[in-house]
């Protein structure tokens, strides 16, 4: 939800606490933190997960469907793996949504914009979750 306090842009999220829903406003401010943080975060661990690819070997073998499902099996090698789809989705959709707000303005085009980012977020890493749960439950037959 988009709120306007005291001249200062905010977004609200609503937060349901013992059957008691509430808006939480974020101001732009703060939503320029979580892109920075979520920029240094995913940087951070994209280089992690590049140094772990070159440091195995061979980088052609590493993306062969058999050592790709075994690394979905690794559960500390998939968490690594969601916490990159985390971060970078929020960035990502963040950073298009900053884009498209410069762009044009109004009230009823902001909220769309700030509910479909938001929306688009929880799509994208759903699916990307559910890609790890299914590799799991793929058997190899090493």
């Amino acid at each position: 939800m988009y709120l306007r306090h005291n001249g200062s842009i905010s977004i609200g999220v609503i937060r349901c606490t013992r059957g008691v829903f509430q808006i939480l406003r974020i101001r732009e401010s703060h939503i320029r933190k979580i892109h920075y943080g979520t920029a240094l975060g995913a940087i951070g661990l994209v280089a992690l997960h590049i140094s772990v690819r070159f440091a195995t070997g061979n980088f052609a073998a590493s993306l062969s469907y058999e050592y790709v499902i075994s690394n979905y099996q690794n559960f500390t090698y998939a968490l690594l793996l969601e916490m990159i789809l985390i971060l970078v989705s929020v960035h990502g959709f963040n950073g298009l949504r900053g884009i498209l707000l410069d762009y044009r303005g109004g009230y009823k085009y902001e909220k769309a914009v700030n509910w479909g980012c938001f929306i688009s977020v929880l799509a994208l890493v759903a699916y990307g979750t559910v890609t790890i749960v299914l590799a799991n439950q793929i058997k190899l037959g090493f």
